[in-house]
């Protein structure tokens, strides 16, 4: 059921004089505790696309650690799937593996479909999975490459989110994997980066557009991570110094990046939509 979108008083008219800062007069008055929980995410049910390996992995194992049943979607490595689906399960985690091609219109489709098929419900959809394909020269950009880095990136995103609206629960969360080459842009990384400012703008505008229903969607831009797109996409003296270029003079960790997530995922950011995270190591892009 969606939420009324009229606006209405929410507390009584009133005025206090008093001294600034006095609570006890207010009505009602304002929440500064909030129940501490060790499992943010107990209950809930998510996928996470692109959950065999790097980012997605290590979200897919931090979900799980604060207990939410995981639906891993991944295109082609079952051993890295099946890597991933181990970890969670030894963290006495559920998980669901679909071996599907999100390119795809339909498959975008049957991975919402399915996981609630398979789980009863879906709380939180984490579009995460993504290609690049760096090129020197803007005119070695092939049209092949450029379609499938839309597809892939954006297309996808649009896609699974458009199918999961009617299935996602009120007051549920969507959460955009953008990148910090949509601030700064990367002359290496052109197409690569449309798609990735293209997201940062679509999760502004569905955030607005889920409100009524409490629905969160924000999005996380990380910066240098170690991850396996690095060394399979990135000349070898590249990937010697990746990420030493920042101010913490290091490429991140997947599971530095993951809190984001789980931040983002659970109440904790009750407050929260239309944002960006940015776990960069300290790069200043004021998004």
């Amino acid at each position: 059921m969606q939420k009324s979108n009229s606006l209405r008083p929410l507390r009584p008219e009133q005025t206090i004089r008093r001294k600034q800062g006095q609570e006890m007069a207010m009505q009602p008055q304002p929440q500064s505790f909030r129940k501490k929980t060790d499992r943010k995410l107990e209950g809930k049910v998510a996928i996470v696309t692109g959950g065999d390996s790097g980012i997605g992995r290590a979200v897919a194992i931090a979900f799980a650690q604060e207990g939410a049943k995981v639906s891993i979607i991944y295109k082609a490595d079952d051993i890295e799937a099946e890597e991933t689906q181990r970890i969670i399960e030894q963290e006495d985690g559920s998980c669901f593996l679909l071996k599907l091609d999100i390119t795809s219109k339909k498959n975008c489709i049957r991975i919402i479909d399915e996981t609630v098929a398979h789980f009863g419900k879906l709380d939180i959809l984490v579009n995460n999975a993504g290609v690049q394909f760096p090129e020197t020269k803007l005119s070695h950009i092939t049209e092949e490459h450029l379609r499938l880095t839309f597809d892939t990136n954006f297309f996808a995103q649009f896609y699974l989110i458009q199918a999961a609206e009617k299935q996602l629960e009120d007051d549920g969360s969507i959460i955009n994997t953008t990148s910090v080459t949509a601030y700064r842009g990367s002359k290496g990384l052109v197409d690569y980066s449309a798609t990735k400012g293209a997201i940062v703008s679509m999760t502004r505008s569905l955030s607005a557009y889920f409100a009524d229903r409490g629905i969160r969607v924000n999005a996380v831009a990380p910066g240098p991570i170690w991850t396996p797109l690095i060394p399979t996409t990135f000349p070898r003296e590249k990937v010697a110094s990746f990420g030493s270029d920042v101010p913490l003079k290091r490429a991140g960790e997947p599971a530095e990046v993951a809190p984001c997530y789980v931040f983002l995922a659970s109440d904790d950011s009750s407050y929260i939509t239309g944002q960006v995270l940015h776990p960069n190591g300290g790069e200043i892009v004021n998004g």
